[in-house]
Parts: structure tokens; sequence; C-alpha cells
């Protein structure tokens, strides 16, 4: 790692010392948690177990591989992974980064509620030749369920015994598990309790998934253990990667609350793992740091005084541009962070890396980075909106809703899209929030979108599908500082999906997930605006941006 931090080098140094005088390592292999609180909270002591995961996960590592092997040899051609959030991230990273191993399957993540992503899904592949794998902490989380009771009775119509087709990777003693034994599913694998979510990744969570795919996980195993043998408890805190780059994030997070987050080509898809990581564990409190991944690219002139940049280089990769740009950005005053990564099995010790850095930056920050309290507000008020609960129907008031005919008309879209923005103030941002089938068309649309809202207003801006950024940024949309403006798209199904074994249709999940997060955003003052984009949402977003490009 090389660190220009310019004027917050002496506070980073001064913390790291610190942290050395109070034992910051030992303190926190020991899982003590005045590290984050005045007192003893069950929540921190119970989801440490990911400090120990490279040298726990060393020794079930063959099992694992072999069960992945058994699947190669049976000629299965996809693996199709059903969860959201920590248990759907990680295994992306692994597809998108490594890709998958002559002989062994493709892996095809499903973490979108839209009834066309699952569509498009059952078209691409051959159920005869796929293996499910239904991931889930709780076992109770409705998205993987949903996606779990369309597949199994999808699979259940063509195959003798449906249960072959399937695995789980849960806890202990989870409605999941006790699911997997009743359906004779082919494998439960059942994961530390003791590890959230987001540090989840060299759980079964990650690596069973990666294992599928022919990613020899020994490999990642030791390059993480090399990664925690730097932060062990006989560790100097003020040479501690780890805490350097926590110490950093922290401090400058003070000042500055949003990181950029600048990758080489092969490592794009580590950004959207880092996000909730980053945001579930900072945003809170009115507190946190804001990660930004793809945000296109713009001169340095008209990047805010409200950021700082980390880049990952991959060494093989065409590196000169994003080196270009990091040297631009240095010049122009911003603080810079560059790591440099030897090949993608460097993973391995990112991710341990990160996982340390986080925790470290919730100390300065004075946060607990363990807990997701805003998360669990927009559930609760999704699952009330779709069982029509007394009080669930939201309230977005009607200046700050845009129909599809107005969208379609742009003339009324651009007026209360333009009055919408005139609400930002500097150090703010921008979230793009798409309740959509994340199609091609759609992706470029909103991407056109939100550079063009980047070079008009200079402020910094996200873009999340839902309900997978409800798992990430959503935590620090409603519980990190009160600077968003929220962007929420949704649109009518061409084609809608009855949920198995439920009296409820994927179209109405989404939509419920939609509505229960503008109720949370409203319930916690923030600003946004809903835009219905009607049955066409690629070629609608594209008219309004070409509106507002004028």
């Amino acid at each position: 790692m090389i660190f220009n931090l310019g004027s917050f080098e002496k506070a980073v140094k001064v913390r790291l010392d610190r942290w050395r005088a109070d034992r910051f390592l030992p303190r926190l292999w020991e899982k003590d948690p005045t590290l984050w609180a005045a007192g003893p909270v069950p929540e921190i002591a119970n989801r440490l177990g990911w400090l120990d995961l490279p040298r726990v996960m060393a020794g079930r590592q063959a099992s694992i591989m072999a069960f992945a092997e058994e699947i190669e040899a049976e000629g299965f051609r996809h693996v199709v992974l059903l969860g959201m959030g920590g248990s759907s991230l990680g295994p992306d990273v692994f597809q998108r980064t490594f890709g998958s191993a002559p002989g062994f399957p493709e892996m095809i993540v499903l973490d979108n509620t839209h009834p066309a992503a699952v569509t498009a899904i059952e078209k691409r592949i051959d159920l005869r030749h796929t293996l499910f794998v239904v991931s889930s902490k709780s076992g109770t989380t409705i998205e993987p369920l949903s996606f779990f009771r369309y597949f199994w009775a999808a699979a259940a119509r063509v195959l003798p015994e449906p249960g072959r087709h399937f695995i789980a990777i849960t806890d202990p003693g989870s409605f999941l598990s006790a699911q997997a034994g009743e359906r004779k599913f082919r494998r439960v694998f059942l994961a530390d309790p003791d590890v959230g979510g987001r540090f989840s990744a060299f759980t079964e969570f990650g690596l069973v998934p990666a294992a599928l795919i022919g990613v020899d996980i020994g490999r990642l195993l030791k390059r993480a253990k090399t990664e925690a043998d730097l932060h062990s408890p006989a560790a100097r805190e003020d040479t501690a990667p780890g805490l350097r780059l926590g110490a950093a994030i922290g401090e400058i997070g003070l000042k500055r609350d949003k990181l950029m987050i600048l990758t080489s080509p092969r490592l794009q898809s580590f950004p959207d793992w880092l996000e909730q990581l980053i945001a579930e564990s900072l945003g809170k409190d009115g507190r946190g740091v804001l990660p930004i991944a793809g945000e296109p690219a713009v001169p340095a002139a008209d990047y805010g005084g409200d950021r700082f940049f980390a880049a990952l280089l991959l060494a093989g990769d065409d590196n000169e541009e994003i080196e270009r740009r990091m040297g631009t950005l240095e010049k122009s005053g911003f603080p810079v962070i560059r790591i440099r990564l030897t090949d993608v099995y460097d993973l391995g010790r990112e991710i341990f890396r990160w996982e340390i850095a986080t925790v470290a930056a919730a100390a300065v920050l004075g946060v607990q980075p363990f807990n997701q309290p805003d998360v669990e507000l927009a559930k609760n008020l999704a699952r009330k909106a779709m069982a029509g609960a007394p009080g669930a129907r939201e309230v977005v008031p009607p200046n700050e809703i845009i129909a599809a005919a107005d969208v379609l008309g742009a003339g009324a879209a651009l007026e209360v899209f333009s009055d919408f923005l005139t609400k930002a103030k500097p150090g703010d941002y921008v979230a793009i929030q798409a309740f959509l089938y994340p199609n091609v068309e759609t992706e470029n649309a909103l991407g056109e979108l939100r550079q063009t809202i980047l070079e008009k207003t200079h402020l910094a801006t996200t873009l999340g599908f839902g309900p997978r950024f409800l798992h990430s940024t959503g935590q620090y949309h409603k519980g990190g500082p009160n600077e968003g403006l929220f962007i929420q798209f949704v649109d009518e199904p061409a084609a809608d999906l009855a949920i198995p074994e439920t009296d409820f249709t994927f179209g109405t999940l989404i939509r419920a997930q939609a509505s229960g997060d503008a109720q949370a955003l409203l319930k916690t003052a923030r600003r946004m605006l809903r835009i219905d984009l009607g049955n066409n949402a690629g070629e609608a977003v594209g008219i309004l941006n070409r509106a507002i490009r004028g």
C-alpha cells in the first residue's frame, strides 16, 4: 500500500500510536467490545468469528473441494446461487473475478426480485444440469426463500428427485436447514453463527460457491492467513497494514466522508463487496463513510472537497488510465491510497485487510460495526406493505412522484426532477435506487443518467439495484449523515410470476420492497423522489436523461 494523505498524515500517525498504547490488536483478538462501546454488547461479542476463518476454514477446505469435484464430475453446467447481501456479494465477486475453471459449471447469482430477472435465469438454464444453492444465514430472508420456492416448483415438474439439485448454506438450526432436511437436499453446509453476513466471504457462504466454479480456495485462504498474521496479537499496531488503512479511512472520513474506489479491469466487481462492508458497518448514528463504486470518470476539478480515493491495481492489467487519474487527483490535493495486487488470489489478502480496516475505522468514528438497525426498518415496512397492514401505506408527497406518462412526455418530468435537485447542498450525494430488472439496456441508461447528474451537480453519485442495495448501502442511506438525495425508480413488469407456497408474486414483492424503503427514507427525514417508468424502463430512463441534458 502507498499512502499520500496530505494534511491527514499526522492524524493517522497519532491514531496508530494511540492504538499501540491501547493494545488495539490484542484486545481485538480478545473480542473486547470496549473497542467500540462503553460496555458489553452481545452483537459485538458474537460477531468476531471472522478473525479465525483463515485458520479454521483451512481445516474444512478438503471437504468443500471434494463436493465441488463431485458436482463437476456429474456434468452440472450451471450453479444458480439464490441469495442476498452477504450471501451473494462474495460469490458474485469470485465468479466475475476468477471465472469458471475448465470443466466446472458457470455460476449465476440471483439477488434481484424483479419478475423479469427470475424469468431470464429460468430461460438460460437447463434444470436437469443445474445445481441451486439456497444461501441464507437466518434461513428466513424473504428473497432467497422466494427464489427457492419458485425454482423448487420448476424442478419438481421435470426432475424425479429435485432435492438432488439443491444444496443449502445456512446457520445451524435455521428454518432453511429444516426445509433442506424435509425436502432431501443433496447437501447442507452449516456456517459459523458468530460471523455476520458482510464478514462471511471466508465461510461456507463464500467458499462453497467459489469451489463449485473451480477456484482454489486453499490458495485463497493461504493469502488470507498471510494477511491475518500481520494483524496477530503480537503485531505492532503502527505497522499493521489493515490498521493503517482503517486509521486513514476513519480520520479522513471525519472530514471527507465519500470514499471513491477505483480498480483495475479484472477487479471491477470487488467494490460491490466493499460497498456493503463499509456502508453497512460504518453508516449509522448519523455518521459514516460512503463508498462510491462504479462512478463514471470526470475531471478532478469536478469533484467536491468531500472525497478521498483508493485504487486497487492488479499486476498484468492495463492500469495506465487509472494511474494517470490517481496522479492527477494526487496533484489536485485529494488524499490517495494505492494498493497493488500481484494476482487475483491476492483478493484473499484484501478481503481480510479491508475487514480489519473497516472495524478499525468504526473505532475512529465511534460506531458499532456489526449491527444494521436501519436495514431492519426497511424490511419490516416492506413486510407490512405486503400484508396490507394498517398504517403500511406509504405517503410519498404527490410533488415528489413522477408518473410514467410524465416521464414519456419529458417536460413535466424535467421540471419536477430539476426542482428536486435544487434541494442539494455542498457535500450531499445523489443515490439512484433502481427497483428494476438490471438488463444491459437499463444498466447503460442509468449509467448515462448518473453521469449527467454528476456533471451537472458535481455531487457524488451511487447506483444500486433493489433489493440488492437495501442489504448494503441501504443502511448508510437511513442511518448515515442526512446528505442523500434519493431517486427511486420503479416500473410495471410486463409479466408477473407467482411465488409458489405463498399468496404473493415477485411483482408484489419488489413493489413492497420499494414501498418499504420509501417509507424508511421518509421516516428518517430523507429527501426522495419516485419515478415510475411504466413498462419500458430503459427507454424511459433514456428519454429522461436526454431531457435533462438539454
